[in-house]
């Protein structure tokens, strides 16, 4: 769907705040908090971003978006191409990063290391609109690079800001968990760079927190598993067709080549738009977006990057 951008602002070092609008006369769907956007690039590129503002806004979706040095033109593309009053192409929101707001959690917590604030800012006003006890762990490597922070410190009732270059050194995440009483309902959200995450969900291990979510920017290397198929065969059900997933060929390369479309965005198996409902057989995850629970249960898949470890596997397609 096409909106137009209504703001871009200064958020902080490199990051730009984008309050994006519906055209006149139309609407824009409803989201919860965690979920994300594609943005489709005027240079052909589609970039996934996170929402930031509160759900209960109908009228307008907000970004945070970092100019990110690694930039392979998407990010750079769009500080350096977006102006007020333009018209861009997004998709409706997804959500893979879901609050869990049963009753049986006492306590959330929030732990963002930079743009990853993003996210979890939309949460936070959520879980505040709602009275939900919950805080707020923000990392960065300073403040002036760390986006939203005012909007925080006016929002969020304990909130624990870490600075790298304040205290000289990476966050001691094991540390600052065993300070805190937490109990085991609690459920933790982290997003954020790939080291972070990785060392949010070593802490969690080390202190015993079983509840512990996370979404990536960028996909994690995973390798094919042992017992993967190197050749396997493919029903997509609603199509009525059956093929042959060769060696060294993707599985949504198949599909394709069947003539079957797929929704895509990353395809790099972070954004969770090729999710594929499984009906029979075992896939071979390697995405970056199930849940461990997730990928046991085999319901879905992301075809962009998984494979099979079952010589057979029918698809929802």
């Amino acid at each position: 769907m096409k909106v137009w951008v209504h703001t871009l602002t200064h958020l902080a070092t490199d990051i730009l705040g984008v309050d994006l609008r519906p055209m006149p006369g139309e609407s824009l769907p409803a989201f919860t908090a965690g979920a994300h956007i594609d943005v489709h690039l005027s240079n052909g590129m589609v970039r996934s971003y996170s929402l930031s503002n509160d759900p209960k806004e109908s009228h307008r979706y907000v970004l945070g978006v970092l100019k990110d040095p690694q930039s392979r033109g998407g990010s750079s593309h769009l500080h350096q191409q977006w102006r007020i009053g333009q018209t861009i192409e997004i998709s409706a929101p997804r959500n893979h990063f879901e609050l869990n707001l049963a009753e049986e959690v006492t306590h959330t917590v929030l732990v963002a290391g930079g743009i990853g604030i993003t996210p979890l800012l939309s949460m936070a006003r959520t879980l505040q609109g709602l009275g939900r006890s919950y805080e707020m762990i923000y990392c960065g490597k300073r403040r002036e690079a760390m986006a939203f922070l005012d909007d925080i410190q006016g929002l969020v009732p304990n909130l624990h800001v870490h600075a790298d270059d304040e205290l000289g050194a990476f966050p001691d995440l094991p540390a600052l968990f065993k300070q805190r009483d937490w109990s085991e309902s609690t459920h933790l959200y982290a997003c954020g760079p790939g080291p972070f995450l990785d060392a949010f969900l070593s802490a969690c291990d080390q202190v015993g927190l079983a509840h512990a979510h996370i979404e990536r920017f960028s996909a994690q290397s995973a390798k094919a598993s042992e017992d993967a198929q190197s050749t396997y065969e493919v029903v997509l059900q609603r199509s009525g067709q059956t093929l042959t997933v060769e060696p060294n060929q993707r599985l949504l390369d198949a599909i394709r080549l069947a003539g079957v479309e797929v929704i895509t965005s990353c395809e790099e198996g972070i954004c969770g738009s090729c999710e594929t409902r499984v009906l029979s057989g075992e896939p071979d995850h390697r995405d970056s977006v199930l849940t461990a629970a997730e990928r046991a249960s085999n319901q879905v898949m992301m075809v962009c990057v998984s494979g099979c470890k079952s010589p057979r596997l029918v698809l929802d397609a």
